[in-house]
């Protein structure tokens, strides 16, 4: 016996309603997965950031012995950059829990940089400071990714460069002050080495001419070993 044809449209109309069903479920699970995850990611961040509130404070009382150039720009600053990293490209640059922990961030960057400099004062240590201003902001710094790059290497291939980099136009009135301090205007990226300002996108090349103490260090430490 014929089927009749509004049986068909029905059977139709049920597949589909299936099909956008699983779509639904599965598209909510990822989602609710992705935000566990992202969660997480903020309670591992919120504890790193009293670990190292707690760092400073120890470090300003200990004795020059018990301190190097690398004990107060410690591993934990470094993995808290790039769990925001992750988080800013999960969530956006322009998500405001993201915002609210880079705003965090930065203040531990300046509170660390303000510690370095007196330690070093203090201790007779010789780290070279490095400030790095960008722009996440589409259409306003095309350099930016290249410059950031260009640091990362320079970071691994010398641990004496001490690199403190801040979002431009991050509403904290710190990175403001730091800004204005420096006279860095919005022609980035900026990159302020001992003091001096220098803008547009530096290669590895050029920063070590402006740096010759970052080879001198690396032929010394070599010619030791």
């Amino acid at each position: 016996m014929r089927a009749m044809p509004w049986t068909k449209y029905l059977l139709a109309f049920l597949i589909t309603a299936f099909i956008f069903a699983t779509a639904s479920i599965a598209n909510n699970f990822f989602n609710t997965k992705r935000i566990a995850e992202i969660r997480s990611i903020e309670e591992s961040i919120s504890i790193d950031i009293l670990s190292l509130e707690t760092q400073f404070d120890l470090l300003q009382e200990q004795s020059c012995k018990n301190i190097s150039e690398d004990s107060v720009l410690s591993r934990e600053l470094d993995t808290l950059a790039r769990k925001l990293s992750y988080a800013e490209a999960q969530l956006g640059a322009d998500n405001e829990e993201v915002l609210r922990l880079k705003r965090h961030y930065s203040l531990l960057e300046i509170k660390d940089l303000l510690l370095m400099q007196k330690v070093s004062e203090k201790c007779a240590l010789e780290p070279i400071f490095l400030l790095y201003f960008y722009s996440n902001e589409k259409g306003t710094c095309t350099d930016c990714k290249r410059q950031g790059y260009v640091l990362t290497e320079l970071s691994k291939e010398y641990p004496q460069l001490r690199i403190y980099s801040f979002d431009y136009n991050l509403d904290l009135s710190a990175v403001e002050t730091l800004i204005s301090l420096h006279d860095v205007s919005s022609d980035l990226p900026a990159l302020v080495i001992n003091d001096s300002l220098y803008t547009g996108f530096q290669s590895m090349e050029e920063i070590q001419k402006i740096i010759p103490e970052l080879t001198k260090a690396a032929t010394s430490t070599s010619e030791v070993q």
